[in-house]
């Protein structure tokens, strides 16, 4: 194997290797050719993305049209920088700000970056499987305090849950706040009535999407919808100027453009048979035995709806077979890469993209699978499991408080009751652990041990081993 990475992409890709995962392209668009003869820089006649006044502002008209915004911005930085820009346009230096705990690291890194105090929104939690349910608007207004400026609400979860976005936005708007949806994972939403109503026709203030998440689309390529009047959008712009690269690549913003233009001409065609495809695919797997395709009915699992282009593979009765572990299956068995591994389950995403075979490719392989495990298994063993970015914790100095302040390196055992200096998070999805400042809970160290023993991808220990972290030094 090659050292160098264009050439392992190239064997890589060459292989029967079938993603189940991001971008949403699925290796399947082929519409530039040769990307270098393409990549040019604001030359006469093309625009600037920072100042747009004509084929890129047309462009982004286009994306506003089809999704129903008074204003649309290409973000060629991912939906990161459109979090950045949205929280910091929306929340003064300082202020204050009601956020899902399950939120992305971006919005974590926002309030960092501005010093904001921050309220935390806690998802139901279905603890049978390990999965994050939806924010109830009533845990919104018990949650908000005088001066809150923004909420800010991850709807679809990385899983799939929505959360009741028009009754939030009441609840929101009649504090005086403005409500920031991250819909990243919600792009084609607006594409079919298939899917959940978007957060945008449900009343966002802001709505962030990734076209390279769930379209066919390039990866880091994300719009920022606003609509309304409550957005100062000219603070807005000013903070996509600051968090977007100064240099856009004219390739990306392509790759958006016939992204939407393909919406334009085909989009019923196109998700007309998308929708069928996953009707299909949900009727068959609805029958395994053991391995459980969650519906987001189940008991326990508070979703007010539920995005079936997400399949989510639970192992709960799969007599202790891990997420990992179903996942390496059908990684060796039947060269399938999914996109996520969580404790107890396991995360596919399926787009309007994806062919025939791989739809075929991934019923064979769990049906297989499932039939295997009901003849090696006996009685089910249920397994109650709470992600790790959910364990409640407590701030005792705020983000921005903690951040730069002296810290020491000590081991996970040790460090019960200490500070964190840095964040800690599973990634995927990216959804911090702890954030600087935060008390360490006496159970988490355990855990964080186990989980990475059992193949989870903990993020932002001290070193590669998982053994130790960073704790703020407090002067006594």
């Amino acid at each position: 194997m090659s050292d160098y990475l264009l050439d392992q992409l190239k064997e890589y890709t060459a292989s029967d290797a079938y993603p189940l995962h991001m971008p949403g392209h699925k290796r399947q668009m082929h519409l530039f050719g040769d990307a270098f003869a393409i990549d040019i820089t604001e030359i006469e006649g093309f625009d600037n993305l920072h100042h747009a006044e004509g084929i890129l502002l047309e462009a982004q008209k286009r994306a506003a049209r089809l999704y129903g915004a008074d204003e649309t911005y290409y973000l060629v930085n991912g939906s990161t920088c459109g979090i950045l820009a949205a929280v910091s346009a929306s929340v003064r230096r300082g202020g204050r700000i009601l956020m899902a705990r399950n939120s992305h690291k971006a919005a974590y890194h926002a309030a960092l970056l501005n010093g904001l105090r921050v309220s935390w929104l806690y998802p139901d939690m279905d603890t049978r499987r390990g999965i994050c349910g939806s924010i109830r608007p009533e845990q919104v207004t018990a949650a908000l305090e005088a001066g809150t400026e923004a909420v800010l609400i991850t709807s679809p979860t990385y899983d799939g849950v929505g959360s009741d976005i028009r009754a939030i936005a009441d609840v929101v708007h009649r504090a005086g706040a403005i409500l920031i949806v991250d819909e990243a994972h919600g792009a084609h939403f607006a594409m079919h009535p298939y899917f959940p109503e978007t957060a945008l026709s449900c009343g966002a203030d802001i709505v962030i999407n990734s076209l390279h998440k769930t379209m066919p689309s390039l990866t880091q390529t994300a719009l920022l919808h606003v609509k309304g009047a409550r957005v100062n959008r000219e603070r807005l712009r000013k903070y996509l100027g600051i968090f977007q690269s100064s240099s856009p690549s004219y390739v990306l913003m392509a790759g958006m453009d016939e992204c939407i233009r393909l919406m334009e001409t085909q989009k019923k065609e196109l998700f007309d048979g998308f929708a069928g495809r996953l009707h299909a695919l949900w009727e068959h797997l609805g029958k395994m035995k053991r391995l459980h395709l969650v519906t987001g009915e189940e008991s326990g699992l508070h979703a007010f709806a539920f995005d079936r282009s997400k399949l989510l593979i639970s192992t709960e009765a799969c007599g202790g077979l891990s997420g990992p572990e179903l996942a390496k299956i059908l990684r060796e068995a039947y060269h399938l890469e999914t996109e996520m591994a969580a404790e107890r389950y396991i995360t596919t995403i399926m787009t309007v993209a994806d062919i025939q075979e791989g739809f075929d490719r991934l019923e064979r392989a769990l049906l297989e699978t499932d039939t295997w495990l009901e003849g090696e298994i006996g009685d089910a063993v249920l397994c109650s499991s709470y992600p790790l970015s959910m364990v409640h914790t407590e701030a005792i100095l705020t983000m921005t408080e903690a951040d730069g302040l002296p810290h020491e390196t000590v081991l996970l055992e040790d460090s019960p009751g200490r500070l964190a200096a840095e964040f800690v998070y599973l990634y995927p999805p990216g959804i911090p652990i702890l954030v600087p400042g935060e008390r360490i809970p006496k159970e988490l160290p355990a855990r964080i041990i186990r989980d990475r023993e059992s193949g989870l991808n903990v993020q932002g220990l001290a070193d590669y081993g998982g053994r130790t972290i960073q704790c703020v030094v407090m002067e006594s």
